[in-house]
């Protein structure tokens, strides 16, 4: 069916030839011939076609997104109806993901974003196994909350737990969404997905710390300036800089909240039993190991205890 496609001529629109124009006489070089290199997606569209102005731009993003792990061409099918024919395409948009030179998943229609993302996880998987398609939607993942979409980061988390209920990552992940969305209780179930074994991953002592955190009696933080002044006025009051720290950090202060605490530690680091120094592990635990201010939080509080 494809034999007498062969031919030049497509056009980059972006991502060094990730994404490109391409039409019947170029169709063989740019998704059979580089199928067999790199997973190709074929989108036909029509520059009438509203789904398709809706598709195109949000799945020519998400192959950006992949860095060259897979491509894109877009076929105009008012100018290659013949192509159009060939592949049987009755309605648009069309999308088909090529491997290997062959056609092996495909849809029609619009889809939404999260729906798209498990397309290319789905493709990078039959393209390279197993593996690759978690890895694939774990990024996917990072990406959406990056972006601020934790909804679809969560249905990624969970499509990726129905393959592999032990995936740590995946449970740390979709814990921490619906520690976001306010379902602390949700966070604290997904916990119990974790096998014992990996009970103290670093991930899993992050959300862990993060839901503690989060459960903590709420602290005024419209008392801040007072709190403030009840430092200044005794520096001596531990407690008063504790919650003044505390109600620092619910503020999303962190930085001020860090040096509070590292103040009581370095005037009496027993205080109520290194209440300073404990609060302060579980600040670095709820923000992370790689964390800019756990770094610098650790570097400082190393300065004050072996100073």
């Amino acid at each position: 069916m494809l034999d007498n496609l062969i031919g030049m001529g497509s056009t980059p629109k972006g991502g060094s030839g990730i994404v490109k124009d391409a039409n019947t006489a170029s169709f063989m070089a740019d998704v059979i011939e580089a199928s067999k290199t790199v997973p190709v997606i074929v989108d036909f569209w029509a520059p009438w076609c509203g789904p398709c102005k809706q598709l195109g731009p949000i799945l020519e993003k998400l192959v950006l997104a992949q860095n060259g792990k897979v491509r894109m061409v877009k076929i105009n099918v008012d100018e290659n109806q013949e192509l159009a024919g060939q592949m049987r395409v009755q309605s648009i948009p069309a999308v088909f993901a090529f491997s290997g030179g062959q056609p092996i998943d495909g849809f029609m229609g619009s889809l939404p974003e999260s729906q798209l993302n498990q397309f290319i996880a789905r493709l990078l998987s039959q393209a390279g196994g197993a593996d690759d398609e978690l890895a694939a939607m774990l990024a996917a993942a990072t990406q959406a909350i990056a972006a601020g979409d934790v909804a679809m980061a969560g249905d990624l988390y969970a499509a990726i737990l129905q393959a592999d209920r032990e995936n740590v990552e995946a449970i740390a992940g979709l814990a921490m969404v619906r520690l976001t969305l306010d379902d602390a209780a949700g966070a604290q179930a997904t916990l119990g997905l974790v096998p014992p074994a990996k009970a103290d991953d670093p991930m899993i002592a992050q959300v862990r710390a993060a839901i503690e955190l989060a459960t903590k009696p709420a602290v005024d933080t419209s008392g801040l300036a007072a709190l403030s002044q009840a430092v200044a006025q005794n520096p001596a009051d531990h407690q008063a800089r504790f919650d003044y720290a505390l109600a620092l950090h619910q503020a999303g202060m962190r930085a001020q909240a860090m040096e509070e605490l590292i103040s009581i530690i370095r005037r009496e680091r027993g205080w109520n039993e290194e209440a300073a120094r404990k609060q302060l592990v579980q600040f670095f635990e709820a923000w992370g190991p790689k964390d800019e201010m756990t770094l610098l939080g650790r570097r400082r509080l190393s300065s004050v205890l072996f100073s």
